[in-house]
């Protein structure tokens, strides 16, 4: 494999030790989506866990080539880049039919949670779930549902990628938006899917829109070719890797964060370190 880079926080790692194989988990290329544009390539992480009729409708698409081609018809500078209608004017869909929200989740303990920061004035605590920033109920909840899991929600952090809709909360279809700044009011009411791992910078070097247009933008940049990494050929497949949030090296990098940000500490502010080899 060639063009090995590193992502996000591997300045925590400790410098010339090797890391522990159990301190990574490999990403399955069923769950990763490739995003190819004439201005670099995008590398997302899709999350079953949080958003599964999402993931999958995203995964359909993708691999029929739905979108490739389709524009980033509304870009909103440390907003967000829609993109996935076919007629380019927010207006459009698949012919498939519309899926129910998602809007949050049950985690139970087989879903690793990280905990970052303190808990919010109600009780609820803040951290990650793979490269998922979260809100959730403690592990103690879990002992008083008939589930045995926790409530959780999906934060708007930058790089996450959420389902677009109009105002019936059932009624994303194709068209979806990659987060490049942080939008509390989307929690609970857009169906996070899945975040960036690589290429955050491309989606911000997107061309935008006016605002007095709502971010309509005139002639925008495309996709060319979106794919999961498991449809791609194997000679074109990427392989991706996350340092686990509970790895020593991790844990090091939120209290780094914590001890600059201190009280201020955002739990979108502290991602794991990614490694992508083309």
């Amino acid at each position: 494999m060639r063009a090995l880079w590193i992502a996000a926080a591997a300045a925590a790692m400790t410098a010339g030790a090797p890391a522990a194989a159990q301190d990574w988990r490999p990403v399955a290329p069923e769950n990763l989506l490739v995003i190819d544009t004439a201005k670099g390539r995008i590398v997302a992480e899709l999350d079953p866990r949080i958003a599964p009729r999402a993931v999958e409708r995203i995964r359909t698409l993708a691999d029929q080539g739905f979108y490739d081609g389709l524009a980033f018809h509304r870009v909103i500078p440390e907003f967000m880049a829609q993109t996935g209608d076919p007629l380019g004017t927010g207006a459009g869909g698949s012919e498939l039919p519309d899926i129910q929200g998602e809007f949050g989740f049950r985690r139970g303990r087989a879903d690793p949670f990280v905990r970052i920061g303190d808990p919010t004035a109600n009780g609820l605590q803040r951290g990650l779930i793979g490269s998922m920033a979260v809100t959730t109920q403690p592990d103690a909840q879990m002992m008083v549902t008939a589930d045995f899991k926790a409530s959780a929600t999906a934060l708007f952090c930058p790089g996450v990628l959420g389902m677009a809709r109009n105002g019936d909360p059932d009624s994303a279809n194709s068209q979806f938006f990659i987060m490049t700044g942080r939008n509390a009011n989307l929690d609970g009411a857009y169906a996070p899917f899945g975040r960036v791992l690589a290429g955050l910078e491309v989606v911000r070097a997107l061309k935008s829109g006016s605002e007095a247009e709502d971010g309509r933008v005139v002639d925008p940049d495309v996709m060319t070719r979106v794919r999961t990494a498991a449809a791609l050929p194997e000679a074109e497949r990427p392989a991706v890797r996350v340092q686990a949030p509970a790895s020593a090296a991790f844990l090091a990098e939120v209290e780094r964060v914590r001890a600059a940000e201190g009280s201020r500490l955002d739990v979108c502010s502290v991602q794991p370190a990614v490694e992508v080899a083309d």
